[in-house]
């Protein structure tokens, strides 16, 4: 016995939910299959939810600890971080709770079990209890999502190797961790770490962190890490790692042994699509296993779509969802929802980090006659009330036209500050806009007429 549905979407997470709700809104019958058994996908369970709940959780002890007008919070190093994600839990069961009943509401059917192609219309699922269902679909959009790329000489069932998926399960108190890895995942869990009190390594493989960033933004980073008391190694690679009961070793190619509690592995994501028997298809994942799609988000059979982190950068939960709604829009026929791009970056550090447009080398390559407006946060007497301090807003536009060609911000609430540059960008707005508009007193909103006006006092 077999079921057939218009569409059926192979994941639960940001980029699946997109997809089904923009279908069933259009009035096609859907089927989402997930292998967890709840909804949410990695967003929710493993990902951004709890590394950002924990974020936020470590974020209100060091205001705690740094205001005079409090005792300061007793030492952290001894505190299990299972303690510390408590919140975090919450968070996610409350999550699941409310992204089960829009499920629930729009009539779209979930089936828990692990999804596998038998044909070119044909999806078997084997569920949790040990039963086997079959799916007829007309089309099908795979949305699995990613997970921590784990290299084969690295032991990560040893009780002191993690990936950012397993550290979330570290019930042992900790007082030096490695992270190898400074990409986004590695940047966000180090300050972090340290801003629990652990000593953290950060690993670079690069000569620079996050090097797509701005170059002032990123060398901000790079001071602020160092400031809250990361030690940054640039340019360095493992050539082996020794695990013992009580600790590791990590061995660099340059000859340098790092010793620690335990490793964060933070180098890379490899797409779930193992276990999809793609091959029945005639869809063949790259190395890491990620799909390539065309401008539709179309693999290289017609009627299968894909979204998300399943087909790598930026692997960003928002533009998942909106990928996945992209890609139901192709399949029903309607024109509302272009393709995502443009999309903000928003890193969560401590402090964060946000980001739309071009940076200044890339517009001094391009030789565009730009030209920039900054605001410091420290300037601002929201930043002051808070005590967040540290930050600024950049804003890079034509020198001419005025138009506004980036907006770069480091600094607390930067993930928010962006979406007011974000409007006016696509909006065609010139950076007049910020100048003539007035503002709340004090927010961290008047940053844009601060930076606008200092843009234009530069200009001759």
């Amino acid at each position: 016995m077999s079921t057939h549905y218009d569409a059926v979407v192979i994941g639960a997470g940001p980029a699946g939910e997109g997809a089904a709700m923009k279908l069933v809104k259009e009035g096609r019958r859907v089927a989402v299959v997930d292998s967890r058994g709840q909804v949410g996908g990695n967003c929710v369970h493993l990902g951004t939810i709890p590394s950002k709940a924990l974020r936020q959780t470590v974020r209100n002890i060091m205001r705690y600890q740094r205001d005079p007008l409090f005792q300061r919070v007793g030492e952290l190093r001894n505190v299990p971080l299972s303690q510390v994600l408590a919140r975090a839990h919450g968070v996610i069961e409350h999550q699941v709770a409310v992204h089960t009943r829009f499920y629930e509401r729009n009539n779209v059917h979930l089936y828990y079990g692990t999804a596998q192609f038998e044909g070119p219309n044909t999806i078997c699922v084997a569920n949790r209890d040990g039963g086997r269902e079959r799916l007829e679909y007309d089309y099908a959009i795979i949305a699995t999502g990613s997970r921590p790329y784990q290299p084969r000489d690295i032991d990560f069932t040893h009780r002191r190797v993690f990936d950012s998926d397993k550290v979330l399960t570290l019930d042992y108190a900790v007082q030096k961790l490695i992270i190898y890895g400074a990409g986004v995942i590695g940047c966000e869990y180090a300050s972090i770490f340290v801003g629990l009190g652990y000593k953290v390594d950060l690993i670079n493989t690069q000569s620079q962190l996050l090097s797509y960033l701005d170059d002032e933004i990123a060398d901000a980073l790079s001071y602020y890490l160092r400031e809250l008391g990361v030690l940054i190694r640039h340019q360095e690679e493992y050539e082996r790692l020794e695990t013992f009961d009580d600790c590791v070793i990590l061995h660099l190619k340059s000859g340098k042994k790092i010793k620690a509690d335990g490793i964060l592995w933070c180098n890379g994501r490899t797409g779930n699509t193992d276990n999809l028997a793609l091959d029945k298809v005639g869809i063949k994942p790259n190395s890491r296993g990620q799909l390539t799609v065309d401008e539709q988000y179309r693999t290289s059979v017609p009627h299968i779509f894909a979204a998300g982190d399943v087909i790598g950068p930026p692997a960003l939960a928002s533009a998942a969802y909106d990928q996945g709604r992209c890609a139901a829009a192709h399949i029903t026929g309607s024109s509302d929802v272009p393709r995502v791009s443009d999309v903000p970056t928003g890193i969560y550090t401590i402090p964060e980090i946000s980001c739309l447009g071009k940076t200044e080398k890339q517009l001094t390559e391009e030789k565009v006659p730009y030209e920039v407006g900054q605001a410091f946060f420290r300037h601002l007497a929201r930043a002051q009330i808070s005590g967040d301090t540290a930050g600024m807003l950049k804003i890079l536009f034509h020198r001419e036209t005025r138009e506004i060609l980036g907006i770069h911000c480091f600094g607390e609430n930067a993930a928010e500050i962006v979406h007011i540059g974000q409007a006016a960008m696509q909006s065609h707005s010139p950076l007049d806009y910020f100048a003539n508009t007035t503002f709340n007193y004090p927010t961290m909103a008047e940053a844009y007429r601060v930076a606008a006006l200092n843009g234009l006092n530069r200009l001759f």
